[in-house]
């Protein structure tokens, strides 16, 4: 059965990062169905883009993982997808949508690839949602990830 204990007994960072991820995840796909170009699309991007930004920033205050000083490789992957949001937003300022599209579907990998982890056996989000039901919360991880990975990477080779 889920619990919310282990997030609510989790630190401001982490409630902050999940917040931040949860609102990043509800704005995908209302950001990838949209017509691109139109001002809903723009507008809903924004959005998309400040929660994904403040999900990157704010994993630089959680560092329960210490591998190298007080870092892990996970803030590397926050630096890249804050640089890849940058680049996003400059691409399409200046109307390199391909480049723009490019830089968005890294960022969504990324993401989804970081969410994979957080739902790893012993992290707080698996630790919630899964709570009695660690084996097959892992198959559906493995399962659900999978497909987002695949389906991710067919579209970033498009771009």
């Amino acid at each position: 059965h889920m619990t919310l204990e282990p997030i609510l007994s989790a630190s401001t960072a982490v409630q902050i990062h999940l917040l931040a991820a949860v609102m990043t995840l509800a704005l995908t796909p209302v950001m990838l169905m949209r017509r691109k170009g139109t001002r809903g699309h723009v507008l809903w991007g924004r959005f998309w883009v400040i929660f994904m930004a403040l999900t990157a920033a704010s994993s630089f205050w959680i560092m329960e993982i210490r591998l190298i000083g007080p870092w892990s490789p996970i803030h590397i992957l926050s630096m890249i997808t804050l640089l890849s949001l940058f680049n996003a937003v400059r691409a399409a300022r200046r109307r390199r949508i391909s480049a723009h599209k490019a830089h968005i579907l890294g960022a969504l990998l990324g993401f989804l690839g970081a969410g994979l982890f957080t739902l790893f056996p012993g992290r707080i989000l698996f630790d919630s949602l899964f709570s009695g039901h660690e084996i097959q919360g892992f198959l559906a991880t493995l399962l659900l990830g999978g497909c987002g990975l695949f389906w991710l990477t067919r579209r970033w080779r498009k771009a």
